[in-house]
């Protein structure tokens, strides 16, 4: 069974920085992207930012020049390093992974179980 768990939420004061980890275990042949999300309450959930295997990344308008997405692609591991954080960063971060078990399963997506990110001085 896949499990994804994230690390590295908690308090900070605006302006600060926080890391947030996750790992992937379990039955895993291959994961093709990893993503950061967050939902703030009364929002839907929205992309931080995502890597490809191949180390392509994306990120939302909102943290570009502020967060650096990174990837361990040997360990199954994803990063989020987030600098200046901003009240607005405040939201419960899920880590994403789309993957497959072996190599003959079609990709699922798995979602790790949040981590909370709070901003405030």
């Amino acid at each position: 069974q896949v499990q994804l768990v994230e690390s590295g939420g908690g308090l900070v004061q605006p302006g600060g920085s926080l890391r947030l980890s996750c790992a992937a275990s379990g039955s895993i042949f291959s994961i093709a992207l990893m993503a950061w999300y967050r939902q703030a309450p009364g929002n839907q959930r929205e992309l931080v930012a995502e890597i490809t295997t191949s180390g392509r990344i994306k990120y939302a308008d909102s943290v570009k020049g502020r967060f650096t997405i990174s990837r361990d692609n040997a360990k199954n591991t994803v990063s989020l390093q987030m600098n200046s954080l901003d009240p607005e960063d405040t939201a419960v971060y899920y880590c994403n992974g789309n993957l497959r078990e072996t190599l003959y399963s079609v990709s699922r997506v798995y979602w790790g179980q949040g981590t909370q990110v709070t901003v405030s001085s």
